[in-house]
């Protein structure tokens, strides 16, 4: 078993809000993979940021599709459901956690119905969720990877 987290990360690494999560799942045999978040300006001058991730983890998928039996996306943007698609064709299947369950829904309907099983995010809460601040254990312990 295999487990990816894919980010953008503020080029100062340790400022970055996201350095405990990243540096946690690191540590924990996650196979972190980074890029640096983009600056630029929008049209009315505002400073923005930007850290797509999607070219990578499609990357990724593709290329592991030839071992893997069964993706798990967690994940609610329709840009995936060609990539499922693709996969599927392989033979592989393909689970998409994400939630309906919101106002917008965060999940894109056709990324939702491209999957072979769709998982609420809100039904796994008891067993992921954080109570009374305390950190849960751990769910399950992702394989180490050599690379």
């Amino acid at each position: 078993m295999r487990a990816f987290y894919y980010t953008a990360v503020a080029e100062d690494r340790e400022l970055s809000t996201l350095r405990p999560l990243v540096d946690w799942l690191d540590y924990n045999g996650f196979a972190v993979v980074t890029k640096p978040l983009k600056e630029f300006t929008d049209a009315q001058g505002r400073r923005r940021v930007k850290g797509n991730m999607d070219i990578e983890l499609a990357i990724d998928v593709m290329e592991m599709s030839g071992c893997v039996d069964h993706f798990v996306i967690f994940s609610g943007d329709g840009d995936f459901r060609r990539l499922v698609k693709a996969v599927q064709r392989r033979g592989k299947r393909v689970s998409v956690v994400s939630t309906i369950r919101t106002l917008p829904p965060m999940v894109a309907d056709e990324l939702r119905h491209q999957a072979d099983n769709f998982i609420e995010l809100d039904d796994l809460k008891s067993q992921i969720a954080r109570d009374n601040g305390s950190k849960p254990a751990p769910a399950f312990t992702p394989a180490q990877t050599d690379a």
